[in-house]
């Protein structure tokens, strides 16, 4: 049996989609908070557990029979070490067979503060005994298409990335990827450093959103603190601000990028173009 956390979420749905091409669906068990979300998925012969990271007792019950288990990271930024925590020790007391977790690019090394839970759910996994592996994932194309609107309104890109390339990736191409790596069969120890085949600078991309749209967008860098007031203006919350302008600033040094090409040789095909997913975006911004 195949087990996958956070199942409501955008990813985990797309690896539930890619699971379901090779796999039955009572072979997969959708995990999550509100099973009701998953009506759907129930329908189509999914098996759904209720799976709360923060109700210790939901979580080796509903871990029952599974071989592999996906855990994908919980959207709680400052409460992930301890709910991922939670997780490993019910995979070991409920005989997973094994776990792949969905950490970020270059986690031993990354400066990003992202990174920091993510090492420490790593070093959690490893002391745990269980076979595993690390889906070291990129950055998500689909995280700065967010930005698209606003960018073909206004004339300009913000950030603080300056000329740092960023190697990202569709979430369907990581999707695929830890769908790969649950089916494969494998119980070695494992790491992939996930990233998509092609780098851009946020100077790229503004331009590129402009050729789409077919109106001149540039790129205007800011110092971190200054984007990070930006984004508090425009209505996000002040950790998710603080958050998003220091990934970026940490952008800058390299941390978003990775040529190995890894993710394309795991799903055996090339990641989706970045400009592919823009000018979805940008379509839509226009539709």
């Amino acid at each position: 049996m195949y087990a996958i956390t956070g199942a409501s979420g955008q990813l985990g749905r797309l690896v539930i989609d890619a699971l379901l091409r090779t796999v039955a669906p009572s072979e997969v068990i959708a995990l999550v908070r509100n099973p009701s979300k998953l009506a759907d998925l129930a329908a189509r012969g999914v098996v759904v557990r209720a799976f709360d990271y923060d109700a210790p007792a939901t979580l080796v019950p509903a871990l029952a029979g599974v071989d592999r288990l996906l855990l994908i990271s919980s959207s709680e930024v400052g409460s992930r070490e301890a709910q991922h925590g939670a997780v490993i020790a019910a995979a070991a007391t409920a005989g997973v067979g094994y776990i792949a977790y969905t950490s970020i690019l270059h986690a031993d090394a990354n400066p990003m503060n992202l990174a920091i839970e993510h090492r420490a759910t790593e070093a959690a996994i490893a002391a745990s005994g269980l076979p595993h592996a690390f889906l070291r994932n990129g950055w998500y194309t689909e995280n700065y298409v967010m930005s698209v609107a606003p960018a073909i309104e206004h004339g300009a890109l913000i950030g603080s990335a300056g000329d740092g390339r960023v190697s990202s990736a569709s979430r369907e191409d990581y999707a695929d990827a830890a769908a790969a790596v649950l089916v494969d069969g494998s119980v070695e120890t494992r790491i992939f450093e996930l990233a998509g085949d092609d780098a851009y600078t946020l100077t790229d991309f503004a331009a590129a959103i402009g050729d789409i749209a077919g109106r001149a967008v540039i790129y205007k860098d800011l110092p971190q603190d200054d984007y990070r007031g930006v984004l508090e203006g425009a209505g996000l919350p002040a950790p998710i601000a603080d958050m998003l302008a220091e990934s970026d600033a940490k952008a800058a040094q390299g941390s978003l990028f990775d040529d190995g090409r890894a993710l394309s040789t795991l799903i055996g095909r090339p990641t989706t173009p970045w400009r592919t997913t823009l000018a979805a975006a940008v379509k839509g911004s226009q539709d």
